[in-house]
C-alpha cells in the first residue's frame, strides 16, 4: 500500500513538512477560569503550526512554518517559542508595528481546559493579526516547493476562514504545491464563528470546494464535510457528541466521487463523556479501503486542545515513513491521545512514547 501517496524522496527536498497558518499565543489559566484568573501560562499554538512542530519534536523531521508576526516583543516571543520547538523560522513574514496594535498584532487565544461536567472553553482575541493579513503574492511558493523542496504541506480551514485574502493565499499555495509534486493535507476544521463574516456555510463551501481540488489528504469529520464541502448525510444530528464512523464512510463514498484527487481521508472519533473522560479512536480511508485505530475507552484528558493536530501529524509521519495506512491511523490516534495528556496546544512526547502506547504498554512509572 506504499503507492497510495507519491511522496517526494527526502534527498530531493530541504523540508519534510511545511505548515501555513496563524501562530497565536495561548493564555492558559490552568484548571481555573479565564474570567477569574490572575496568572496564565503562555504557550504558542495554531492548528497548522502544531503539525509542523510535532513533525520536528516528536518525529524528528525537518519542518518549517509560513506565517506572519509583528515587529514587537510579542512577535519575538512567538518566534522564540517556535525556535524552542525546533521549527524553522526562515519563512516568517514580519510586519511593522504602529505602537498600539491598530495596524497589526499577535493573535491571542484564552483557553480553559475544562474538567468533568465543565466543558473546555475558548475565547479568541485575534482580529487584525499579522497572519490574517497574508495575501496572495507575499510568499514565493514556487521557490519554496520547487527550489527548496517540500515533501508534505499542511494547512487548514481555520486559517482560510480568517479573511478573504487568507483564503486566496491558501488557494495560491495548494496550487503551487500540487504543481511541484508536494503532498497537500488539509484539515477542514469548520468554525461557524470564523466563516460568519465570509458568507456563512455557503461562503465556506465556495472557498473549501476550490481548495479541495488540490488536496491529497483531507481531514475532517462528517460535520466538517457537510459544512465546508456541502455533502449531506441523511439523519445526521449536528448536536451529537460522538462521531459515527458509518456516517463518515457514507460521506467519503460521496466525496471521492466528486474529488477523485483525494487519496486519503481521515477523522478522529471522539465521544466526550465529560470534559476529562473521552472515548477516542480514528478512521482512515485510503486506496478504496477503510482502516480504523483501536478504540481507547475512557481516555483521561488533561488538555484536549491539539489532539486533532496530534492525529494529523502522526498520520503524516506514518505515510512519510512508508508504513502504510493502518500504521498511519494508529500513529495518529496514539499521538493524539498522548498530546491530550499534557498542557498547551503542542505535543510534548517522543516517537518512542507513541509507539509504546500503540503496542499496549501500560502506564506504570518509568524509572
Amino acid at each position: 500500500m506504499s503507492d497510495i501517496l507519491d511522496i517526494r524522496p527526502a534527498a530531493d527536498c530541504r523540508w519534510d513538512c511545511v505548515s501555513f497558518g496563524e501562530v497565536m499565543l495561548r493564555f492558559d489559566p490552568g484548571f481555573g477560569r479565564v474570567r477569574n484568573s490572575r496568572q496564565f501560562h503562555v504557550w504558542e499554538g495554531g492548528g497548522e503550526y502544531n503539525v509542523a512542530r510535532a513533525m520536528r519534536k516528536t518525529w524528528g523531521k525537518r519542518s518549517s512554518a509560513v506565517t506572519a508576526l509583528p515587529v514587537n516583543d510579542l512577535g519575538w516571543l512567538v518566534e522564540d517559542l517556535m525556535m524552542q520547538g525546533g521549527v524553522d523560522t526562515s519563512h516568517l513574514i514580519w510586519r511593522e508595528f504602529d505602537g498600539i496594535g491598530r495596524n497589526t498584532r499577535v493573535g491571542l487565544n484564552f483557553t480553559e481546559k475544562g474538567f468533568g461536567v465543565r466543558a473546555a472553553l475558548g475565547c479568541s482575541d485575534r482580529a487584525n493579526s499579522a497572519a490574517s493579513q497574508i495575501a496572495p503574492g507575499e510568499v514565493d511558493w514556487d521557490r519554496l516547493f520547487g527550489e527548496e523542496g517540500v515533501r508534505w504541506f499542511h494547512t487548514g480551514g481555520i486559517f482560510a476562514a480568517l479573511a478573504p485574502n487568507t483564503a486566496q493565499a491558501v488557494i495560491e499555495a495548494v496550487k503551487s504545491a500540487r504543481k511541484h509534486g508536494t503532498i497537500v493535507s488539509y484539515d477542514l476544521n469548520y468554525r461557524a464563528s470564523l466563516w460568519k463574516s465570509q458568507g456563512g456555510k455557503p461562503g465556506a463551501q465556495k472557498v473549501n470546494r476550490e481548495i479541495a481540488q488540490y488536496v491529497d489528504v483531507m481531514i475532517g469529520n462528517e460535520e466538517d464535510f457537510t459544512a465546508c464541502l456541502g455533502f449531506e448525510v441523511e439523519g445526521l444530528d449536528e448536536h451529537i457528541s460522538a462521531i459515527d464512523p458509518a456516517n463518515f464512510k457514507t460521506m467519503i463514498a460521496t466525496a471521492v466521487k466528486e474529488f477523485p484527487n483525494f487519496k486519503v481521508a481521515a477523522t478522529t472519533l471522539r465521544n466526550a463523556k465529560t470534559a476529562s473522560i473521552n472515548d477516542w479512536s480514528a478512521i482512515l480511508w485510503a486506496g478504496g479501503e477503510f482502516y480504523a485505530s483501536q478504540m481507547r475507552e475512557n481516555l483521561e484528558i488533561y488538555d484536549r486542545v491539539g489532539g486533532g493536530d496530534g492525529f494529523a501529524s502522526g498520520l503524516a509521519y506514518g505515510f512519510l515513513e512508508g508504513k502504510g495506512p493502518q500504521a498511519a491511523v494508529e500513529y495518529g490516534a496514539a499521538h493524539g491521545a498522548l498530546a491530550m495528556t499534557t498542557p498547551g496546544d503542542t505535543s510534548m512526547v517522543r516517537a518512542s512514547e507513541v509507539e509504546a502506547v500503540m503496542h499496549g504498554k501500560g502506564a506504570r512509572v518509568i524509572r
